[in-house]
């Protein structure tokens, strides 16, 4: 039976700190940023909760926020900008295309009808109020 190779970020890890000049890196674009790049801060009130998301460099029309239930995913859509004058030689962009996403699970449901999203410089601030319990309903009995 063949099993598939997996890379352990571990080591990539290490080898990046360790040598950083070393291995040859493309001179275009790096690899996209991983989930856990996307830094959250979540606090939690009586109400609901205020989850911070970093999200450097990005329009705020490329961001995508969804509520199932208490899972929130975060989704950004990361653009490659070259620009180049003439006669400038790009000998090294660290600029990248690609989708980045990052899902939590939180304690409670969420109200999505009250729940608000704001972006300003780079941090996604995201007002999450708690679903009220309904009414206990009385069943008639026949």
């Amino acid at each position: 039976m063949t099993y598939p190779m997996i890379r352990n970020s571990l080591f990539d890890d290490f080898f990046r700190d360790v040598a950083p000049g070393f291995f040859i890196k493309p001179l275009h674009g790096d690899a996209l940023p991983r989930a856990a790049q996307i830094r959250i801060d979540v606090k939690e009130s009586d109400g609901g909760y205020t989850v911070q998301a970093e999200v450097p460099g990005v329009s705020k029309d490329d961001i995508h926020v969804s509520i199932d239930g208490g899972v929130v995913t975060l989704r950004a859509e990361i653009k490659q900008q070259d620009s180049q004058a003439n006669g400038d030689k790009l000998l090294r962009s660290e600029r990248y295309y690609g989708m980045v996403s990052r899902s939590f699970q939180l304690p409670a449901d969420i109200d999505q009808s009250q729940s608000k999203a704001k972006y300003d410089n780079g941090v996604l601030t995201l007002t999450l109020p708690k679903k009220q319990p309904g009414a206990a309903q009385r069943l008639t009995i026949e």
